[in-house]
Parts: C-alpha cells; structure tokens; sequence
C-alpha cells in the first residue's frame, strides 16, 4: 500500500507537538501545564481558535453535584448551544483507565454531548455518546502521539480539526461506524441472495457443493463471542433447496422431449404469425 503523502506544514506541526510532549513526559508536568500544552496543539495543529472554540471547565449539572469538563469544543454562540465535543484532559504522567472514560461519558451523557475526546496528551480516544436505555459509549479511535505514525497522526488529527468538525465529518464517521457493527454486516452476509453468492463462490473455486446451512456453520465457527451474540438475534432466511425428481419426473420429462413441436399461432388484427415473427 502507497503511503500518504503528508503537508510538510502539517508533519512540522505533527513533529513539533511530539517534541512539546516528550519534553512535558520528561518534567512529569501537572495537569494545568499538560493542558496548556494540549491547548497549543488544538491552535496549531486542528486550527482552532482557543478563545472562540474552546469552553474552559464548561459546567455540567447532573444527578449530584455540578461538575466540570476541561475543554469542550463549541462552534456556536450561547450557553444554551450544545457541545459539540467533551474534551476531558488527565496529567501527561497518568495512564489513561476505563475510571477516567465513565467520568466523561457521564458528563457528557449529563449535557446531551456525542462526542468525547479523552487525552493525557500522549494518548488520545475518541468515542461516541448513544442516547438509548441505558446510554452507550462506544471507542472510534485511539492513537499515541508519541509513537504511532506520523501519517496516522496527520489523519486522525485531521479528523477532529475545526475544518472537519464544522463541516460535519463527525456525523458522517459515525454513520459508517454503525453500519459497519458486527449485527449489519452479519445481516448482509447472511442474507439469501449473499449465501447463495457464497455457495456459487465456493462451488467454482473448490468444485464443493455445499448446503446454505453448511455455509452458516461454517461463518458461525470463525465468529467473536461478541459477534456470535449479534448473530443470535438475526433472522436467517436460507435460499430454498431445489426438489430432487424422482424416476417418473425424469421419464415424463424425457417423453415431452421427444414430442414433436406443436406450431404456435398467435392471431394479431386478423393475421396469423408464427412464434418466431413476435417482436
């Protein structure tokens, strides 16, 4: 696979982040300075304005005590705009844990935000907020500044920029998210007209005539647990079987065969035309 070609302004950028939070790891700095520095990079590098775009310890009012939010991104004016992002920002010293993911989501489920961005400045998450009962944090995206490619980098940094965002990308990413769940695709792959592209498929490449159950055990073997869940809910409509004929379907078959043709008549404003003449 070619590798992306990358704006020598955007890998600078890229670079320079990385510099600036290696140098904040080494210092073991605090979580206001590692936020300052997360700051710098939403400026720089996503093109974010931090005193238009980003709502420092936005308040967020639920069950409990109100409680506050890093950053969150917002696009429009008004406090009674929704978020478009929840940014939750931990100390560059500390791992990021499954604790500090529940913290934001329930800030974000509290204020109607779909969106969370959760960093210590090396590592970066990105999850989406489903409203449903009960509400549903799912992971996108994660990615380490430090050490994953620059190209992943300039892609997935990209994605969360003020260009992309304002323009929607977040909403289309997570439509194909859900399509691509493990219930959609096996609904598609399971369905009549796929199994029986399967079966063709195997038929020409192994010679193997196989029933459509066959091949639904042998999807339901290489299946996750996760995936195997989804399956049981699915309804499986299988291609039906062709009736095996018996000795008198095949001797009446082989009689009518050796019938003689009858000519047909097909009469048209008075004429008669023989079968072969119809347009």
């Amino acid at each position: 696979m070619a590798r992306q070609k990358i704006d020598k302004e955007v890998k600078k950028q890229i670079l320079d982040a990385r510099n600036i939070i290696k140098t904040a790891e080494k210092a073991d700095c605090n979580e206001a300075e590692t936020r300052r520095r997360i700051e710098r990079i939403f400026e720089n590098l996503m093109g974010y304005d931090p005193f238009k775009h980003l709502s420092r310890e936005r308040a967020v009012r639920g069950a409990g005590e109100t409680e506050h939010v890093d950053f969150s991104i917002d696009l429009e004016d008004g406090d009674d705009m929704k978020p478009m992002v929840f940014v939750e920002i931990k100390r560059v010293g500390v791992d990021l844990s499954k604790k500090h993911l529940r913290q934001v989501s329930s800030y974000a489920i509290n204020a109607g935000c779909e969106w969370i961005l959760l960093t210590n400045a090396r590592e970066w998450g990105l999850y989406h907020v489903t409203f449903g009962q009960p509400p549903e944090t799912k992971k996108i995206f994660t990615w380490n500044i430090l050490s994953d490619d620059v190209a992943v980098l300039a892609e997935r940094f990209d994605l969360i920029s003020y260009k992309n965002v304002k323009k929607g990308a977040l909403d289309e990413l997570w439509e194909k998210t859900n399509v691509l769940r493990a219930r959609n695709l096996l609904e598609a792959l399971l369905s009549e007209d796929s199994l029986k592209a399967i079966r063709r498929g195997i038929r020409k490449n192994s010679g193997v005539m196989l029933a459509p159950e066959e091949i639904v055990s042998g999807i339901r073997r290489m299946l996750n647990e996760n995936a195997l869940a989804s399956l049981e809910d699915i309804r499986i409509s299988l291609p039906k079987q062709p009736k095996k004929r018996g000795r008198k379907a095949k001797k009446k078959e082989a009689a009518q065969q050796q019938e003689p043709e009858k000519h047909l008549k097909v009469v048209a404003g008075g004429e008669e035309c023989g079968g072969d003449d119809i347009q």
